[in-house]
């Protein structure tokens, strides 16, 4: 089963389709506007104050646009880069690991002291970023981006899928995924499939829920999360 949100399924179920697996879509999340663009809009007519800009997903980089800006850019994943350098920005720092913390140390030989920083991301995201950068001299702004809500056609199609035969596995790429499948379906349920997470993250949270993670992706991508499969079965 697929977790992603419609725009973004394809992505993982083709690998899936090529390995001769039988993808079951089932989009868990949805982007809508922030509630209150007017701040997005008041930060992108200011991009120009901003010394850094940091994107943690490529929907932050589609909320803000190309722009023509002299921000240095930093992403997390490398979908978020590649997606980023085609809207023209310049990616100067991109971690190994995609994961927030390791955005924070790959930052490490930065003097951010009095520096402005940009978060733009979604309505609820964890501050591990901010924190760090704040302790750091940073001057932060997290600004909504866009929101992470539940498809209205989800609880439906969840009630179609979750009935014998039950989805050999399911998988996750974010905690977003986690939290939304988790308030439709209930654990003893979900327990009849085995999990599979794109990271740490989204392990704690799939944990967090009472459910086991059979595979974790060592690198915190799509390719990453189907060889976890491909391994776990093998």
């Amino acid at each position: 089963m697929v977790t992603r949100a419609a725009q973004q399924a394809e992505e993982l179920a083709v690998p899936l389709r090529e390995r001769g697996a039988i993808p079951i879509l089932l989009p868990l999340i949805g982007i809508a506007p922030p509630a209150d663009p007017s701040t997005l809009a008041k930060a992108i007519s200011q991009i120009d104050s901003y010394d850094w800009i940091v994107f943690s997903s490529v929907n932050g980089v589609k909320a803000v646009g190309k722009q023509d800006c002299r921000a240095r850019i930093a992403t997390v994943g490398a979908a978020t880069r590649d997606f980023a350098k085609q809207q023209g920005f310049t990616v100067s720092v991109t971690p190994e690991s995609y994961v927030a913390e390791a955005l924070v140390e790959a930052l490490g030989a930065e003097d951010l002291s009095g520096r402005r920083i940009l978060i733009p991301t979604a309505a609820v995201t964890r501050d591990v970023v901010r924190e760090a950068l704040v302790r750091r001299g940073a001057r932060v702004d997290v600004v909504e981006a866009y929101r992470n809500v539940l498809p209205p056609e989800a609880p439906g199609r969840a009630n179609e899928v979750f009935r014998p035969p039950f989805p050999d596995w399911i998988t996750f790429a974010s905690s977003s995924a986690v939290d939304n499948l988790a308030s439709l379906v209930s654990p003893e349920v979900l327990r009849r499939s085995k999990i599979a997470s794109i990271g740490p993250v989204t392990s704690k949270t799939i944990r967090g829920h009472g459910l086991t993670v059979d595979a974790e992706a060592v690198v915190h991508t799509i390719a990453g999360l189907v060889g976890a499969i491909e391994d776990c079965l093998a």
